[in-house]
């Protein structure tokens, strides 16, 4: 049987006249990465607020970790981490001590210690004593994600967490979210970036016109699109040209 850490089922939430869920439903495994892909507006950040508990739905239902995030919400944040899509980094205070404030506020017994062991997992003993304000982007992502495991989250949220950043960057954070994984955190991720998906995803769900319209691992993705034959060779489509399609048919009907 499987272990799941998020199940969502009707998931509907309306802004005024603006109805952004129409009814949302999958499920997360436990130790996966899971990648949720949609345009700009298609619902991305809704979904990640409601599992956060920072939005209720209007209907549906959606447990982490097997609570229910409008019943026990105080369950659910302690099982949890969000990072968004800017680094909620303190730029005054260097790195160490940006991850001894958010120890003391986890109440932790140790927080020099836990500073120093994530200090050195994310590369960033070095630059440990300089002010945040000179950090480069991808350093702030290191670090953010640094401070959102301080207590050893079980499922962490990433709310486009490499957006603004540049190749390079974008490539140590998917060392770290793949790190993550391998090491048995639940890891939900949205995206607009189908790349970064195809490279760190066990499964993609594709959310549009607030709806999942697609869902499954990116070889059951790949079967839902037509091969293309190039001299004899079966051309396998990149995520960009099934998200299109996908995306396409839905427009058409």
């Amino acid at each position: 049987m499987k272990d799941i850490a998020i199940e969502v089922k009707g998931l509907q939430k309306s802004f005024k006249q603006l109805h952004v869920l129409k009814g949302v439903d999958f499920e997360v495994e436990k130790g996966s990465i899971f990648a949720l892909l949609g345009s700009n507006g298609a619902g991305k950040t809704t979904v990640v607020k409601i599992l956060t508990t920072l939005l209720k739905q209007d209907i549906g239902t959606a447990t982490i970790n097997g609570f229910d995030v409008v019943s026990k919400p105080e369950s659910v944040r302690q099982s949890i981490s969000l990072t968004g899509q800017f680094a909620a980094v303190d730029e005054i205070l260097t790195g160490r001590e940006n991850l001894i404030m958010i120890a003391k506020l986890r109440h932790l017994t140790n927080p020099r210690q836990v500073a120093d062991d994530l200090l050195n997992r994310f590369g960033l003993k070095d630059a440990a004593e300089r002010r945040v304000s000179t950090y480069s982007g991808g350093m702030r992502r290191r670090l953010d994600i640094a401070m959102s495991l301080i207590g050893k989250p079980q499922l962490i949220f990433l709310d486009e967490p490499t957006t603004g950043l540049d190749p390079e960057a974008r490539i140590e954070v998917w060392k770290v979210v793949k790190e993550l994984s391998e090491g048995g955190t639940t890891v939900f991720l949205t995206t607009q970036y189908l790349d970064e998906a195809e490279q760190l995803a066990d499964r993609i769900a594709i959310l549009h016109e607030g709806r999942i319209i697609a869902n499954g691992t990116l070889e059951e993705l790949k079967n839902l699109f037509p091969p293309a034959k190039v001299e004899y060779v079966e051309k396998q489509p990149t995520l960009e040209e099934i998200f299109l399609a996908i995306i396409g048919k839905k427009e058409e009907k």
